[in-house]
This record gives structure tokens, sequence and C-alpha cells, in this order.
């Protein structure tokens, strides 16, 4: 009995929303917009409630506000479609997952990472959602063919997509402008004296390949010049045996367009390898900016892209839209990054 009436008190002297609403000096609507993960709340009011939950130590009852809300407060982020070799080299990979994943978590939001590389896997990620466990899904789909996003577009679950998609569907996104980042890359060939430019590609399957291919051909266009076309998977490997393609195709060749940092860096040791001299007989441009660019022998000219702006940018488009404000997909610019491979 004793142990009854001292959880009863201990239960009582567990801090309210009014007490949190009184320390931060703001009203309860606020402090449970705030809890609650809503995306009407500046940014400023949202650190002062959440410092005094944390001087507090507020816990708020998550059942209780579930069937208030019908949240659940999850999110799936949902990763469908990757190139095995893709997914394992590309070291953007990691840092758009933890992006991601860290803007849900100041939300208050809990993060299901879920896999969907088979049939299997993509039906088991779209019966999840469909069944309520989350409250909406952030998408991470490589490949336009890949089934994943019209499916879980049908189930009316908020979804918000991590590039663009080449089905068309009502789901928003967040993407970078792959096609005006791959023209300013071969412009500035072209404004470098550059006259038989070469491209290696990415998977013809990948959206953003597609763009980036896009935006070579764009830049050329007008030019007269022709368009010489390897295709790799986005690996150092691929980007190796493409440029070796390259050079027995067209020898002359005087610069090359490489639609990735890793393929990019494959190139230039064929480059070397073959005796050409980079940048003086052929000058090398790729794209991301990854670490390792900056790096390379010599470093290497590169198309920037906000990958971390690109996560934060899709979880608040789709918070946004589990709230039920107005949503409209976005496009994140670019940046050239110039350096001696050029």
């Amino acid at each position: 009995m004793i142990r009854h009436n001292g959880l009863h008190r201990e239960r009582a002297k567990r801090p309210t929303l009014e007490a949190v609403a009184a320390r931060a000096g703001v009203s309860r609507s606020t402090v449970s917009r705030v809890i609650n993960g809503e995306g009407t709340v500046s940014d400023e009011f949202r650190a002062i409630v959440m410092h005094a939950v944390n001087e507090l130590g507020y816990v708020p009852n998550s059942a209780a506000r579930s069937l208030v809300t019908r949240r659940t407060d999850s999110i799936a982020l949902v990763v469908s479609g990757s190139p095995v070799g893709a997914r394992s080299d590309d070291p953007l990979f990691s840092a758009t997952v933890r992006s991601a994943t860290r803007e849900l978590e100041e939300a208050g939001k809990r993060v299901t990472l879920m896999l969907a590389d088979s049939t299997a896997g993509r039906l088991r990620v779209e019966q999840y959602a469909a069944s309520g466990h989350v409250d909406g899904v952030v998408l991470v789909s490589a490949q336009g063919t890949d089934p994943l996003p019209a499916a879980l577009a049908r189930t009316g679950i908020p979804v918000v997509s991590l590039g663009r998609p080449t089905v068309a569907t009502h789901a928003a996104y967040a993407d970078v402008d792959n096609v005006g980042g791959a023209t300013s890359a071969v412009e500035h060939l072209l404004a470098g004296g550059r006259r038989r430019i070469a491209a290696i590609a990415g998977p013809p399957d990948m959206v953003a390949a597609q763009d980036r291919l896009k935006g070579y051909r764009e830049a050329l266009r007008d030019t007269g010049h022709r368009s010489i076309i390897a295709v790799g998977d986005l690996t150092l490997a691929s980007g190796a045996d493409a440029m070796r393609q390259l050079l027995r195709d067209d020898p002359a060749l005087d610069a090359v367009f490489v639609a990735g940092d890793l393929m990019a860096i494959g190139a230039l040791r064929v480059l070397s390898e073959s005796g050409r001299r980079v940048p003086d007989d052929v000058a090398i441009a790729g794209f991301d900016d990854i670490e390792a660019a900056s790096y390379a022998v010599p470093a290497l000219t590169t198309v920037r892209t906000p990958r971390e702006g690109q996560a934060r940018a899709a979880v608040r488009l789709l918070l946004r839209q589990i709230d039920g404000g107005p949503v409209s997909s976005t496009i994140l610019p670019t940046e050239l990054v110039i350096r001696e491979s050029t």
C-alpha cells in the first residue's frame, strides 16, 4: 500500500503540458504543436519549447496522443531499387540517410529504415505503410523503373521522394538540379577551348543519370560538336572501363564530363596510364563533389550537390504534408567547383 501511494504521488509530480507552457512562456497549444511535431511552429519557438521540455523532464504520453491525433509519430525511410554496386561504393548514400534520419529525429519522429531491393521487399514496404504503422514515407528510389513510388501513392499515405521519380505520381519530391549542373560543367569545358567532349553517363535506369546526360547534350546542342558517350554504374571500376572505351572510340578527345565523381576518379587513372596529361591533353569534370574529389590527382573539377540539404528538404515536405499543409516539389541548385583537372 505504501509503495502504491508513493507511486501515485510520483506520477502526480510529473510535469504537465501546462507546466512546460508556463516555463517556456508560450501557449499550451504551441507546446502541443511542438510535441506533436507539427511544422507550423517557428524554429525559434520550437527551440524555446524543447528547452523547457528538457529542463522539466516532460515526457509526452505517446499512447494518449496517438488516440487523439491518429498518428504513430513514426516515419519509414525506404531505400528502394538501388544498384548494389552503386550503393556500397557511393559515399553520399550514408550522408543522405544520416541527414534524413537526423531531421526526422529532431522533429520528434521515430525512424524505421526499410530496404526494398526485390519484389518481396517492395510488397512488404507497401503493406507495412498501408497498414497504418507509419505516418508517412521518405522514399529513396534510384531506378526509374521502380514500381514502388506509384504503389505507395495508391495507398494514400503521405510520400515524399528523395529525387525525382520517372513514373508520374502525385507524390512530391526534393531533387537537385542535375540538368543544370551538367550543363554548367560542359559549358565550362567549352569555355576552356575543348571541342571533342565525351561523357561517361550513369546507369540508364537512374533518373539522376538521365538528367545529367540530358544536361551534357543540351550544352553541346548548338555547338556543332557530336556526343561521344560511354556508360558506367557509378563505381570506380566502371569509370575506368568507360574511359578505356572512349579512348578506343575517339583517341583525339580532349575533355570528358563524368556523371559521378567515383567514375571520374577511375577515369583519371586510365588517362594517366595512357600517357594523357590532365588537363593539358584531356580535361575532366565530375559530379557530386565527394570528399575524394579534392584529393584526386589532379584535384577534380566537379558539380557540388547539396545532398544533406536535399534530405532535409524532403523531410520537411513530408512533415508539412502530414500536417495537411500545401506541398510542392523542390529542386535545389548545384554549384560548379573548379579545380586543377580542367
